[in-house]
């Protein structure tokens, strides 16, 4: 049994704040990607798919003379600093168990490289995963941070999701 589901997370008001400046449809479809992955490789689908949900909720929009400047955000971005702090806090808030939190607040971290020096990091299966699932809904420019959709459709897509963890979670007990 979970401590904590991903529609809990969803509907927090901290995750409600920072996954919309994000892109809440970027963040629900990295998830979907990350229980593909997880269930392929064998790395927990519970982890997996929490950490892809809330990777980016550390996002800061960098604007000169009023508009989005991509450039500018490439060259000053420490949003999976921020966003890893972000994701631990809420976790612990919502009474998920301490060493989770902190592995999803690692993969969050570790789910880009844009703010270190190239090859610094040596991921663990879940922080790849996390990387990879970022790397599948990408866009140029990072427009797959702007795509919309309704939130009762974010909802029911992520109660989906929290019944596929179920799932794989019960199937992989037996």
């Amino acid at each position: 049994m979970r401590e904590v589901t991903l529609i809990q997370i969803f509907n927090h008001h901290i995750a409600k704040k920072y996954l919309s400046r994000s892109g809440i449809v970027h963040a629900i479809a990295c998830a979907y990607h990350a229980f593909k992955l997880a269930k392929e490789r064998g790395v927990s689908v519970d982890l997996a798919t929490k950490a892809a949900l809330l990777h980016d909720m550390g996002h800061y929009t960098w604007y000169r003379n009023g508009k989005w400047d991509y450039d500018l955000y490439k060259q000053n971005d420490i949003h999976a600093i921020k966003g890893a702090e972000r994701a631990h806090k809420l976790l612990i808030r919502l009474g998920e168990n301490p060493i989770i939190a902190k592995e999803i607040a690692l993969a969050v971290l570790f789910h880009t490289d844009s703010y270190m020096p190239e090859g610094f990091i040596n991921r663990t299966p879940l922080q790849e995963i996390v990387k990879l699932a970022d790397e599948m809904d990408e866009e140029e420019g990072g427009m797959h941070h702007y795509r919309k959709m309704d939130r009762d459709r974010a909802i029911k897509m992520i109660e989906r999701l929290d019944e596929m963890v179920e799932e794989e979670l019960k199937s992989s007990e037996l």
